[in-house]
């Protein structure tokens, strides 16, 4: 009885602290190879406090390269385009500018329901690199929530507004042809 006991109460910890993150703005894949083309695909669970959600606004960090967002059925999208921190080669060729924000508008999405937006994009190849954070503004009828909280370094501290988290994985060794 004292192990049944201890293994409810320790799933009762384990579901209590995974709820939270499951109230956030996340990618649904939090891992993909370095290099890659890749789908960021991002789930809106929830609009904020009781109220319908009209805008998502996706930061876009730099290494992440050749944006192209996903249209959506009652959404508007729009991007905005500003000069990289350095150049990037695509295909053979140098790009020195790109999309660092995407934004869909419309809706509304109400806070009972969830729905997913997402953009294509090439991720970054720079060893240095082994996270990146995609700030997220989500906006409803009544307020905002800014998901854009990072972590510190070295802090088990949960931040109650995280901004969504892709892990890049540099085993893969081929070059970065993947397309998810």
């Amino acid at each position: 009885m004292k192990h049944l006991l201890a293994a409810i109460g320790a799933a009762a910890i384990f579901a209590a602290a995974a709820l939270p993150a499951s109230a956030h703005v996340v990618l649904d894949q939090e891992q993909a190879p370095a290099g890659s083309y890749f789908k960021a695909t991002f789930r809106v669970p929830h609009g904020c406090d009781g109220s319908p959600t009209t805008s998502i606004s996706i930061a876009v960090p730099e290494g992440v390269i050749s944006v192209k967002p996903q249209p959506k059925h009652g959404w508007t999208v729009t991007t905005e385009k500003a000069p990289y921190k350095q150049s990037y080669t695509l295909h053979g060729k140098t790009i020195t500018e790109g999309v660092v924000r995407v934004t869909w508008e419309g809706g509304p999405l109400a806070d009972d329901m969830f729905d997913e937006f997402a953009f294509m994009t090439k991720l970054p190849d720079d060893p240095e690199i082994m996270m990146l954070f995609f700030p997220v503004i989500q906006t409803c009828e009544e307020g905002s929530v800014a998901w854009d909280q990072l972590p510190v370094p070295g802090s088990a501290e949960r931040l109650p507004r995280p901004a969504p988290m892709l892990h890049l994985d540099h085993g893969t060794g081929d070059g970065g042809h993947h397309h998810h």
